[in-house]
């Protein structure tokens, strides 16, 4: 299933994410750097061309055709700052996903959409109104999926990622397209693993 498929990773770069996290003192900004790197180490054995990397406070940046080569090069010009308009950023990669499927561009196995997010973002209901959106454009349940994975712990970010995953049908998903992983379901494994984790579930 990972073959034929495309990864998108989408990164917070919102003020809080250079606070340090507690366990070994580097910043979540520098774990979501080392995580994509893994990420796109991994993936460039399964597709050469890299993996679509944005990242998001107030505004986004998209970068395409990202390899592990280019991770260091996309966070040097970047740095925390702002707020977590989530909405918009997640927005955009679903509509570039819908124009490349429209195309005939996108991979026989779909998408995978990674999100690396520390805090609870700007707008809850319009970040839930774009999943549900999407789902209501999909065709079959494989073909795209949304994980979404919080660093650091706060507890409104926790619950909200939680609502995400297990009410948004209910609340009108075609499918169930959301997984969502908090620090503590994480344990002991890496951010890098995490990330891993999710591509392979």
């Amino acid at each position: 299933m990972l073959e034929n498929r495309d990864y998108t990773v989408i990164i917070d770069k919102s003020g809080s994410m250079s606070t340090p996290d507690q366990r070994g003192g580097r910043s979540r900004w520098e774990e979501a750097q080392e995580a994509t790197m893994a990420l796109a180490r991994k993936c460039e054995q399964l597709d050469p061309d890299g993996i679509t990397v944005y990242l998001f406070s107030g505004k986004f940046w998209r970068y395409d055709n990202v390899t592990a080569a280019k991770v260091a090069q996309v966070f040097q010009e970047n740095e925390p700052s702002g707020r977590t308009d989530l909405a918009g950023v997640l927005q955009d990669a679903l509509n570039n996903y819908f124009q490349r499927k429209a195309a005939a561009k996108t991979q026989p196995n779909g998408e995978t959409i990674l999100v690396i997010t520390d805090g609870e973002p700007d707008d809850r209901k319009a970040v839930m109104r774009v999943i549900i959106d999407a789902s209501r454009k999909m065709d079959r349940d494989e073909e795209l999926a949304i994980s979404l994975i919080q660093v650091g712990n706060d507890p409104q970010a926790r619950r909200f990622l939680k609502i995400l995953d297990d009410d948004l049908q209910s609340a009108g998903a075609k499918f169930d397209i959301v997984d969502t992983l908090t620090i503590d379901e994480m344990e002991n494994m890496s951010l890098s693993e995490v990330l891993l984790m999710a591509i392979t579930d």
